[in-house]
């Protein structure tokens, strides 16, 4: 579903403040992959989500989604592609509109727009329908402005919207890390029910060791612009905190420092 052939990128190249954030980085990801990543700030996990999104070009190596070389696209471009729920609640959806407008934009994502746009009585069952799933009784909300939607709800919603066109891919990029840790936990329990029930090929970014470990199907650490440790099946379902820490150390050749992962 997603291959990942020698990336890299640099910001800044020349300058006093040169950063190589991606170095000659590769991944294959079968479908139905639920691949959570970690890492220390600056390891490079947030520049490979978006060198995948193309919100930024690579300076070298390809990028092929789902068959198609999507290296050389710009971001609209693999919009009907990939799917994205970002760390900022108030990121992914449109505050000022309707919750119903949001879910009819997503839907539309990729698509040409044409004059006519409002929303149908079908649409409007299918939405509806959806927002029941959620449990958090925002079906009958449809027409509150998602601005004055909690940031769990936002979160849930934005999953939803992400979802609605069934991605090839789908990007989770640190999702909880903005809300408090009961809202945060029903996030991700509401995220591996999209993740199965679509059968979604998914690559989350967090800093909780003890979240990467429990979701998903594989996990992978990043250091330096690089994987450093790629764990699945058996050997990640009983990977312990103290165990991947120890690895860490072990392949980068340096403590893990990073407060924000030690301390999750």
């Amino acid at each position: 579903m997603l291959d990942i052939h020698e990336i890299s990128k640099t910001f800044n190249p020349g300058t006093i403040n040169e950063k190589r954030a991606l170095d000659k980085l590769s991944l294959h990801l079968d479908p139905g992959d639920f691949v959570t990543v970690i890492g220390g700030n600056g390891a490079g996990k947030s520049t490979m989500l978006n060198a995948i999104a193309g919100v930024w070009p690579v300076d070298e190596g390809r990028i092929v989604l789902a068959g198609t070389d999507v290296t050389a696209l710009p971001e609209h471009r693999r919009a009907g592609l990939i799917g994205r729920v970002f760390q900022d609640p108030m990121m992914g959806t449109a505050p000022n509109m309707q919750l119903e407008e949001n879910l009819a934009l997503a839907k539309r994502r990729g698509q040409k727009r044409g004059f006519r746009w409002g929303v149908t009585k079908e649409e409007r069952e299918e939405y509806r329908e959806l927002l029941k799933s959620l449990g958090l009784g925002l079906e009958e909300r449809l027409t509150a402005k998602v601005g004055l939607l909690s940031g769990g709800q936002r979160q849930a919603v934005t999953l939803l919207m992400a979802s609605l066109r069934q991605p090839k891919l789908l990007l989770l990029d640190e999702h909880t890390a903005a809300l408090d840790p009961a809202t945060a936990a029903k996030v991700l329990d509401l995220s591996d029910r999209i993740v199965q029930e679509n059968r979604l090929t998914t690559l989350m970014i967090t800093h909780n060791m003890g979240d990467a470990i429990t979701h998903g199907n594989r996990l992978i650490m990043m250091n330096n612009g690089q994987i450093i440790l790629d764990v699945r099946g058996e050997e990640k379902k009983h990977l312990t905190r103290t165990e991947l820490i120890q690895k860490f150390n072990e392949l980068a050749g340096t403590p893990l420092e990073t407060d924000a992962v030690l301390l999750s």
